[in-house]
Order: structure tokens, then C-alpha cells, then sequence
């Protein structure tokens, strides 16, 4: 069953989001001293229900070392505030990545929220270090903690 949010619970997520956030527009360093992930970018402005498009970045003009491994986190989520699409994806070790993605036939038409970001990385680095590892837990393992950061979004209408 998807979640569905309503559209003012998501607007307050991400306007509560930026003013907690990074002090830099995203890709760019904030302090002067950390790597931010690189913008992305959406191949279209809008898409049928049942069509596609792609979200895609260009590798960071920094060295973020994501690692080989790394993926990408993105969501979809309808006018209706309903996540439609929520998937992981390729990146690599400096955030480059490119998916195309399948909108569902029962997509809600109107304006659409995309979100995509480093998966399971602390992503954000408002601190002016590097601080994707976390603190020890109470086991002693690491834990990656995700710090205050605005959220990356791009629009797109998606039409009947």
C-alpha cells in the first residue's frame, strides 16, 4: 500500500528542511570547505501517467568518495501527496547517475514532487567536515547519521 502524504504535510517537510538546512545552495560548499552531492536534473517538465523520463547528475565539481558501491535514493510523489515511485539506483563514487523512471497509470495528475538523494549517506555536511560515519552506538558499531539538510526536489506535472 503506498504512503500518502498531504500536500501541505509535505510542503512544511521541506519548507521546515531548508530552514534548517545547509548554508549553500545545493552542489555547492557551504563554509567554504565540504563536498555537497551535485544537483540533478529531470529531462522533461511533465509526463503522462504510464510515461517515463529521466533524472540524472553530473559527477560533483568536489570529491564526495561515495564509493563504488554507492546508489541513489529517489521518490516520486503524486499531487495527491502519495509516494508512486521509491527505488534505489546506480551512482557513482563522485554522485553521477542517470535513471529513467516509469510513472504508474494511477499517478494523480498535477504537480509532482522528485526527490533524490546519496542512499544510506550522511549526504549533507553542514558542519564544514566530512561526517558521513557517525558516532559509535551504544554496540559499538558505527552508525551513519543524515545531519539537517534541504531536501533535493524538482518538480514535474504529470498529466491524464
Amino acid at each position: 500500500m503506498p504512503k500518502v502524504y498531504s500536500m501541505a504535510a509535505v510542503a512544511a517537510l521541506f519548507t521546515g528542511m531548508a530552514v534548517t538546512g545547509c548554508s549553500g545552495p545545493l552542489g555547492t560548499a557551504p563554509m567554504g570547505s565540504a563536498c555537497m552531492p551535485p544537483p540533478f536534473s529531470l529531462s522533461a517538465d511533465s509526463a503522462q501517467r504510464g510515461g517515463s523520463f529521466t533524472v540524472q547528475a553530473n559527477d560533483a565539481t568536489c570529491n564526495p568518495r561515495y564509493g563504488d558501491s554507492a546508489q541513489i535514493h529517489i521518490e516520486v510523489l503524486d499531487s495527491s501527496g502519495t509516494i508512486i515511485l521509491e527505488l534505489q539506483a546506480p551512482m557513482n563514487d563522485a554522485g553521477g547517475f542517470r535513471t529513467d523512471l516509469l510513472l504508474p497509470e494511477t499517478a494523480v495528475p498535477g504537480q509532482a514532487v522528485v526527490s533524490a538523494y546519496p542512499y544510506i549517506l550522511d549526504w549533507c555536511d553542514d558542519t564544514g567536515r566530512n561526517n558521513r560515519v557517525g558516532a559509535p552506538s551504544n554496540s559499538g558499531a558505527l552508525e551513519i547519521q543524515r545531519v539537517s539538510c534541504v531536501m533535493p526536489s524538482q518538480s514535474i506535472m504529470i498529466t491524464p
